[in-house]
């Protein structure tokens, strides 16, 4: 796969292309986050991004996780999702 590295079926694992600090969009282009690492299926976003402006919320102090199998490709150092950014983040699993 080449700099826009597209799945031959929706079964892909794109864990193996996805890198640390890789900017995660929307299928819309909207930012997401940005990939602190590979966590079994599952792209683990960076703490710090997640607590801007949540500072003691509940929101804040915690990672959140997307599953691999929303990725629609990885462009360059983009991973870009099938999903709007919107319903992506409707989609987050905290931990």
């Amino acid at each position: 796969m080449g700099e826009h590295e597209h799945a031959n079926n929706n079964n892909a694992d794109w864990s193996a292309h996805i890198r640390e600090h890789m900017e995660v969009i929307g299928a819309d282009g909207t930012h997401v986050g940005t990939v602190d690492g590979i966590v079994g299926n599952r792209i683990k976003l960076t703490k710090a991004e997640n607590d801007a402006g949540h500072e003691g919320s509940s929101h804040s102090g915690h990672h959140h996780y997307l599953s691999c199998g929303l990725v629609a490709e990885v462009e360059g150092d983009k991973v870009r999702l099938s999903a709007n950014g919107a319903v992506a983040h409707d989609l987050f699993e905290e931990e």
